[in-house]
C-alpha cells in the first residue's frame, strides 16, 4: 500500500491539512477580496512551471516521434531546461526559506502539510540533478553516430524528466491547496507576506 505521503502516489493532501480548503475551495479563489498580488504573481509562477513542464514533455516526445531531428534537439532543449530547472532551484528556496517558516508561524496545525512540502522540495532537488544529468547524457550522446545509443539515453531522459514533471505537478496542486486557502483566511498583510 502506498503511503500518503509519497509525492508519486499521494491523491493530494493528507486530510487533517485541507481544513482551510474545505472553507476556501479552488472555485472561490480567483474572486476572493485577499487573493493579493503576491498570491497572483505565486499563482502564475506555478502555471509557468505547469507550462514549461509541457513543453519540455512535448519536446522530447517530438523527438522520439520522429518530429524533431537529432541536430536540431540540443538547440531547442538547453536553452528551456536550464530555465525550468534555475527557476524552479529558486522557487522552492524562496518558499522554504521564507515563505512556509511564515505561514508556519502564522498556522501551526499546518505544519505537518508545510513538512510534506519541504520534503517534496528534497525529492523534487534529486530528480533535478538526475534530470540534469541524463540531459547532459543525452546531449554527448547525440554528438554519436549510434542511433540506439541516441535512442537510449533519449529514453533515459524522457524517463528522468517524466518522473520530476509528474511529481512536480502534484506537489504544486498540494502546494496551492495548502498556502492559498490561509491566504485567503488571514490576508497577505495579516500575514506579513505582502
Amino acid at each position: 500500500m502506498p503511503h500518503p505521503t509519497d509525492l508519486d502516489t499521494r491523491p493530494g493532501l493528507p486530510e487533517d491539512q485541507r481544513f482551510l480548503l474545505e472553507v476556501h475551495p479552488r472555485e472561490t479563489w480567483a474572486g476572493h477580496d485577499n487573493l493579493g498580488g503576491l498570491m497572483r504573481f505565486w499563482l502564475s509562477r506555478h502555471d509557468g512551471f505547469r507550462e514549461m513542464g509541457a513543453g519540455l514533455d512535448s519536446l522530447i516526445s517530438d523527438f522520439g516521434e520522429g518530429n524533431v531531428a537529432a541536430p536540431d534537439l540540443a538547440p531547442l532543449l538547453v536553452p528551456r531546461l536550464q530555465v525550468f530547472l534555475g527557476e524552479l532551484h529558486h522557487h522552492h528556496l524562496i518558499e522554504d526559506h521564507h515563505y512556509f517558516p511564515v505561514f508556519v508561524a502564522a498556522e501551526n496545525r499546518m505544519a505537518r502539510g508545510f513538512e510534506l512540502l519541504e520534503n517534496d522540495h528534497e525529492v523534487i532537488h534529486a530528480r533535478i540533478e538526475a534530470v540534469a544529468e541524463s540531459a547532459n547524457a543525452l546531449l554527448r550522446d547525440l554528438q554519436a553516430a549510434d542511433p540506439d545509443r541516441i535512442r537510449r539515453a533519449a529514453d533515459a531522459y524522457a524517463g528522468e524528466s517524466g518522473r520530476l514533471i509528474s511529481g512536480l505537478m502534484r506537489h504544486l496542486g498540494d502546494e496551492e491547496d495548502l498556502i492559498v486557502p490561509l491566504v485567503l483566511e488571514r490576508g497577505e498583510d495579516d500575514l506579513g507576506v505582502a
